[in-house]
């Protein structure tokens, strides 16, 4: 995937959740968990879009 797409899906993703954090009214518990997942969810779209998620779900640990 183009560097350009995700930089530009995480401007749209940023913003959407900027938007949402000021002007839709809610618990600040809510808001700070759907925060968290927004966040992992991006990561983790981010890391398979550039091809490091199976390098990191096949790590295996040294015994």
């Amino acid at each position: 995937m183009p560097l350009v797409n995700i930089v530009i899906a995480l401007i749209v993703v940023g913003l959407a959740l900027w938007l949402i954090n000021n002007y839709i009214p809610m618990a600040g518990s809510i808001k700070t968990i759907l925060n968290v997942v927004v966040v992992v969810a991006v990561a983790i779209w981010v890391l398979k879009a550039v091809g490091m998620w199976g390098r990191i779900t096949n790590y295996k640990f040294m015994n």
